[in-house]
């Protein structure tokens, strides 16, 4: 603009002013006081029509570093988004410290432990720093490092391709399509530790997926994965080693679209081999209580030098799972089977191992499950309102009561037990208690979103013994009591 026309324009907003077009001079932009110029007769219309070309040059270049621009924000973790919102980095991570409290004695007589830990100690359960990444509008990945237990290993790392929303692949290490306790993340759990049951379901596995929500309500999940566990590829070239997950749920009150309620019903299966070159892994693995206490049941071992087609165990897992919730209370189950068939020189076997547990939970501050509920898994518990330690006043108090069962019976065999028909290829025999039932008790605080406080009582109770009893410090037992206290920070 060049000095005349910049006069001119001064001239005619000062005249404006003084002729009394104040409102129009304060008007939403500088589009429209350059108009109300022109249609004043202030301006000519090759006069305004310069001004507006130079602002429209200005509007562009706004909008283009609007949509380059990196700006930052808080929302559950660190984000960094681009201006139009189709990529995003979000750093986030956990921090749970437990302390664990057991009622057994004290070593007497000096001798060890033969069977279980159950020791009171201080933990770092968890200590997790993981990156999230959104571009282009229709891809995902996420990569996640455990730092606790003394090394450094990766917990996720996947890729998440969303050309179409109902039709979703991912590719990497990631959780299986299974259970609803697993699937529901650690900060979120009902109770300090998960249940008998998620012992014998996939967890995090590396494989590929296609997974969606194609109708309100509906979501499923199909996964091929090594059937190994987290970092596991496959060891034996003997061994078919893909596993085929899948998992199917339905939340009839989103259906209905009741925001106050839960209604969700869910199916799993999983079918493929695992080598007996696994050990005790290959049948789920040696039990400890939910409290992480005693090791009270030991499964068995097959010799893995077998070399013909009998090197493999086809284990087939079924799962059925349920969520009821309306306002502050929810009851939540699963039901779990794990079927293990293989043969030896001796015999055929065919075993199962079946848990289950039941939950019931109130919200006691007023909180809805329905607001946690997502693709059908839950989220965050979320306070109302925040704590406020100056007034003692907001955060959000729950209490819960679960009862969970383990019933691997039919370890207590023909050739699997000491003594009982010897199969030299049951190279561990079957020991410990084929069953145990275990009460929670919880009760937990969370003054905001990103802290809380937990505090769990567990008995558990070991039945159908199998072979020598549990010693504990040179102490026979058959139950445990443990006092449970968790701090979680999550960012």
């Amino acid at each position: 603009m060049n000095f005349k026309l910049r006069n001119l324009v001064a001239g005619a907003l000062a005249s404006t002013f003084l002729a009394g077009f104040g409102t129009t001079a304060v008007a939403d932009s500088t589009d429209d006081i350059v108009n109300a110029l022109m249609a004043k007769g202030v301006l000519t219309e090759e006069e305004g029509a310069l001004l507006l070309r130079g602002r429209s040059g200005e509007k562009e270049a706004a909008d283009k570093k609007k949509e380059t621009g990196i700006s930052a924000k808080y929302k559950d973790g660190i984000v960094l988004e681009s201006g139009d919102g189709k990529n995003s980095l979000a750093i986030n991570g956990r921090v749970h410290t437990d302390y664990r409290s057991f009622n057994y004695s004290e070593d007497d007589n000096g001798s060890a432990v033969l069977s279980g830990t159950g020791a009171d100690t201080f933990d770092i359960r968890r200590a997790r720093l993981g990156a999230k990444v959104k571009f282009l509008d229709y891809y995902e990945s996420e990569v996640v490092g455990t730092l606790s237990g003394g090394s450094s290993i990766l917990d996720l790392a996947y890729l998440n391709i969303a050309w179409w929303k109902p039709v979703q692949f991912r590719f990497g290490q990631f959780k299986m399509p299974f259970s609803l306790e697993q699937l529901t993340s650690s900060n979120n759990i009902d109770f300090i530790e998960r249940s008998f049951v998620d012992a014998y379901v996939p967890a995090k596995e590396i494989g590929a997926m296609v997974h969606g929500s194609p109708y309100k309500g509906v979501t499923y999940g199909l996964a091929a994965s090594t059937g190994r566990g987290i970092n596991a590829t496959e060891n034996d070239v003997r061994v078919d080693g893909v596993d085929i997950i899948g998992r199917a749920t339905v939340n009839f009150a989103e259906i209905m679209e009741n925001k106050e309620m839960v209604l969700h019903g869910g199916l799993a299966f999983s079918q493929g081999d695992i080598s007996k070159g696994d050990g005790a892994a290959a049948f789920g693995g040696n039990r400890s209580t939910e409290a992480r206490g005693a090791s009270f049941n030991t499964a068995p071992v097959v010799n893995s030098a077998f070399t013909t087609s009998d090197s493999s165990i086809d284990r087939s897992r079924f799962g059925l799972e349920t969520a009821l919730a309306y306002g502050p209370f929810k009851v939540q189950g699963q039901y779990s089977k794990s079927n293990f068939e293989f043969d030896t020189a001796t015999r055929g076997y065919d075993l199962d191992v079946k848990t289950y547990y039941v939950q019931g939970l109130w919200t006691i501050t007023g909180e809805k499950h329905a607001d946690r509920y997502k693709n059908g898994a839950f989220g965050a518990l979320k306070p109302t309102n925040n704590f406020d330690p100056t007034n003692f006043s907001g955060g959000a108090w729950e209490i819960g009561v679960r009862y969970s069962k383990f019933d691997a019976s039919d370890n207590n065999t023909l050739g699997l037990i000491a003594g009982a028909g010897t199969d030299a290829q049951i190279t561990t025999k079957a020991s410990g208690f084929a069953e145990a039932d275990a009460w929670t008790f919880g009760v937990k605080f969370v003054p905001n979103p990103h802290v809380r406080f937990m505090l769990d009582y567990v008995k558990t109770d070991f039945e159908s013994l199998v072979g020598a009893p549990l010693l504990v410090n040179g102490d026979s037992e058959d139950d445990e009591k443990a006092l449970l206290l968790r701090t979680q920070l999550t960012f």
